[in-house]
């Protein structure tokens, strides 16, 4: 389990980049979308006209308002198709851009990647995000087709996730204070993000307060133990992705991931501002 966790943590960064790099924002926006719309409508794109209701329910942790305020709108501006289109292009030109093209062993990285996420199209039940990408076809160019196999893994795993949340009894707005207590990721980039009012955050934190996994801002020894219990969950339902590897395939991937996972930093495509 800890080999297919390395894994997948080691080669996101290729997946994740698509939600910070300009590339994305300037594509959405010549179909007629803000940045936000763009990044809902796009994601969600899988589905066809996903309604609001949709994505609340498969993106989890974000105000119900915010969706509410760009979809199903977007779907007056553009097209699902126009936007799957901009959004695998996005990628391309932007992993081009940082050369993380150019990393030695894509071929292999390529094929391990490419059978988990194969491997995970078997196991479709209960996971209605990544079952929409998985119906998506698979790009020609090398370097894309290993960002739809991370996309593929990545949503695999996140609809796992979302079920381990539901249940544990963690609410949408209760998982985003437990991550911030963790200090992985700055909150005032998950309240600037995820736009759940002031108020509603802080009585968040007083109800993980009561139940004794929150001090502060930060998680006390029980919601730590607590958290872990629900990312060893997480850890568990994505397994069937990479069972097909093996012990030794998920750790050779772990290795072959590492330096593109490390040619996306240090290209800057995690940086908002470049």
């Amino acid at each position: 389990m800890r080999a297919a966790r390395e894994a997948w943590r080691r080669l996101e960064p290729v997946h994740g980049m698509i939600y910070f790099v300009p590339e994305a924002p300037e594509r959405y926006a010549a179909l007629g979308l803000d940045a936000a719309a763009g990044y809902f409508a796009s994601r969600a794109a899988a589905f066809g006209r996903a309604s609001a209701e949709l994505v609340i329910a498969t993106f989890y942790n974000f105000d119900p308002r915010l969706v509410r305020r760009h979809l199903p709108a977007a779907w007056d501006r553009t097209t699902p198709e126009r936007l799957l289109a901009a959004r695998l292009e996005a990628a391309g030109a932007a992993l081009r851009r940082g050369r993380v093209d150019r990393v030695d062993g894509l071929e292999e990285t390529l094929g391990l990647a490419t059978r988990a996420a194969e491997a995970a199209c078997e196991h479709l039940h209960g996971r209605p995000l990544f079952a929409a990408h998985a119906a998506l076809p698979w790009p020609d160019e090398p370097i894309e087709r290993l960002w739809h196999a991370q996309t593929l893994l990545r949503e695999f795993r996140g609809d796992g996730h979302v079920a381990a949340l539901t249940d544990a009894g963690v609410a949408p707005l209760e998982a985003l204070v437990l991550h911030a207590g963790t200090g992985t990721v700055p909150t005032p980039f998950l309240k600037a993000t995820r736009a759940w009012p002031a108020d509603e955050w802080a009585a968040a934190e007083d109800a993980l307060r009561a139940r004794g996994l929150l001090e502060g801002d930060e998680l006390t020894t029980e919601g730590k133990a607590f958290r872990q219990r629900i990312e060893d969950r997480t850890d568990e339902l994505a397994l069937p992705a990479y069972t097909v590897l093996g012990e030794a395939g998920c750790e050779r991937l772990a290795e072959l991931a590492r330096p593109f996972g490390r040619a996306v930093v240090d290209a800057g495509l995690l940086n908002p501002s470049r």
